[in-house]
């Protein structure tokens, strides 16, 4: 599938759900009190989200694989906030690791794009070599 625009990526697609499901999740009456962490999670959450439509529309792909690793920092910040909302008893541990779960995954999504796009890179570069050692060869 081609990725003409940043909702075509399937990593930002799961962030997106990671965080409407953060969203429905930080409306629970014990979360909402507790507007710090409330806020927090929801702009880790965001965040990802946010990092992978803003790298798509970065000059290279490796400031996007820059980007893409902001993004899989902030799964992993929403991983750590949810670990403070079960200690507090904001949610349960059913909710814990459904969200958990979407968290990972996401994760593991945005790590398999940064390595697509790494190795896509050197094996540029390797072309990119190649050409130029056979007209170095050539002109011998």
């Amino acid at each position: 599938m081609k990725i003409e625009q940043f909702e075509d990526i399937k990593a930002w697609q799961l962030a997106r759900e990671l965080t409407q499901k953060i969203y429905r999740l930080t409306k629970g009456s014990k979360f909402s009190r507790d507007y710090g962490l409330k806020d927090q999670i929801q702009r880790a959450a965001g965040s990802a989200m946010h990092n992978i439509a803003e790298g798509f529309d970065a000059e290279s792909n490796m400031e996007f694989i820059r980007f893409l690793r902001y993004a899989k920092r902030s799964c992993t910040e929403v991983q750590s906030q949810l670990y403070m909302a079960l200690d507090q008893e904001y949610i349960t541990d059913v909710e814990f690791k459904e969200i958990y779960k979407q968290t990972s995954h996401t994760r593991a999504t945005i790590r398999g794009f940064i390595n697509y796009l790494t190795n896509y890179e050197k094996q540029k570069k390797r072309s990119k070599f190649n050409v130029q050692s056979s007209k170095l060869t050539d002109q011998t």
